[in-house]
């Protein structure tokens, strides 16, 4: 009965009362909800809803894919070192441990193109101003970075240069190997000398470098004294200053104007200043915020050369991805134990036995122990201040010692000391 009067006593469709909604106001002023638009409005305004959202969605993955392309397209792909390492592979040292991994991170002194600013083009060729093996432990809860001096004189093995001649083994300054044979020859030098396995390597030229360091918004560091260097294009007061690209160049290339103008002086300061750079991308969220993260990709993927399993934004995100959970304290930096070359002082030579047992901490992703120089003491208790194992102190995973050398970690403030 009721359900009869319900049909018969509703207004018709064209009414009056249909159209304003009236009826169902007044039932909605009980239960307090808004009006809703008639069925076919409010079926017309969900399909122009959809497809705006549609639209917004395909605009947004369709940019996202531009960018992916664009940043993807940046990095260069070294195929030729690739085959070179390929050529060696029976004499190239195993993997000792899978899940480590081992990364040559070199510096190009190239004076050709863009960084002819920089010093005297020799017909544009290069040798690697920096060189670090940055040893990645299978955890990912740490990771060193060990530096090798350019006047490290050590074994060149055979390479082959890019017109495809040979060169012979000889011994030599470490930074030959790039001049002789590029990256591949720099990489079967050190795995010689370390007999650590290079999984990947990636080469860093200048502008590059100066571009992550403005992408990050500059980065402080601390000087106690004034620095004057047109070399290096650097003019800078003492104490604490944010650099820019341009001057975290010249800060970190600098050499005779900057304390006593030794190069591992000058590698402590690359050290430094990478370890504030890290801790500048990770203290400022740059990694989580899309904003800030796009032009550090940006910069550093156009200044990278790397080798195919790195040559994609996919596989650096990966190993980002695996870093970015890292204590800052647990991001150290040293030189691999070194002393001045017993012919020539003005070049370096490995100290002995500290610089093998370095090596194989690394190899078997054995725990290294970093803390600055001037802490640094011997087993007399007195301070070294060398660049070499000083004290042994027990490893927490048993009873083997862990040998302490001098470094930095990237979450110390290198003002308060």
């Amino acid at each position: 009965m009721d359900a009869d009067v319900s049909e018969s006593a509703g207004p018709p469709e064209d009414s009056d009362d249909s159209a304003t909604g009236e009826g169902r106001s007044q039932a909605g002023d009980d239960s307090g909800a808004s009006p809703e638009p008639p069925a076919g409005h409010r079926h017309h305004w969900l399909r122009w809803t959809a497809l705006g959202v549609s639209l917004v969605v395909l605009v947004a993955a369709g940019g996202g894919w531009w960018l992916y392309r664009k940043l993807d397209g940046n990095i260069r792909t070294d195929t030729s070192a690739a085959a070179e390492l390929k050529t060696y592979e029976r004499e190239r040292p195993a993997t000792v441990v899978h899940d480590a991994e081992n990364i040559l991170l070199i510096g190009s002194d190239s004076r050709a193109g863009d960084n002819r600013a920089y010093g005297r083009d020799d017909g544009g060729s290069q040798r690697s101003d920096t060189t670090i093996l940055l040893h990645l432990a299978a955890d990912r809860k740490s990771a060193t970075a060990m530096s090798l001096p350019r006047d490290l004189m050590v074994w060149i093995p055979v390479c082959h240069k890019a017109d495809g001649t040979a060169t012979k083994k000889q011994f030599a300054q470490f930074n030959w190997a790039f001049e002789f044979g590029g990256t591949a020859c720099t990489i079967r030098t050190v795995e010689k000398l370390t007999g650590i396995r290079i999984d990947h390597q990636m080469v860093v030229d200048f502008n590059g470098f100066k571009d992550m360091v403005d992408a990050v918004g500059g980065v402080e560091v601390c000087l106690k004294k004034p620095v004057d260097d047109p070399d290096a294009h650097l003019k800078l007061p003492a104490g604490r200053q944010k650099l820019d690209g341009e001057e975290a160049l010249g800060y970190v290339r600098a050499r005779k104007s900057i304390g006593n103008g030794s190069d591992t002086e000058r590698m402590d300061r690359q050290q430094q200043f990478l370890g504030a750079l890290v801790n500048k991308v990770q203290s400022n969220g740059v990694l989580l915020n899309p904003t800030r993260l796009y032009p550090v990709l940006d910069a550093a993927t156009k200044s990278l050369t790397t080798d195919p399993g790195l040559d994609s934004l996919k596989d650096l995100y990966d190993l980002v991805r695996g870093l970015r959970d890292v204590p800052t304290d647990r991001v150290q930096f040293l030189t691999v134990p070194r002393q001045p070359y017993a012919a020539d002082p003005n070049r370096d030579e490995l100290v002995q036995p500290d610089a093998n047992r370095l090596f194989k901490r690394l190899r078997e992703d054995a725990p290294v122990t970093v803390v600055p120089a001037d802490r640094l003491k011997n087993d007399d208790g007195k301070n070294t201040g060398k660049n070499n194992a000083a004290t042994d102190a027990p490893d927490a995973a048993g009873p083997n010692p862990t040998p302490t050398y001098s470094g930095n970690n990237a979450a110390a403030d290198l003002c308060k000391r």
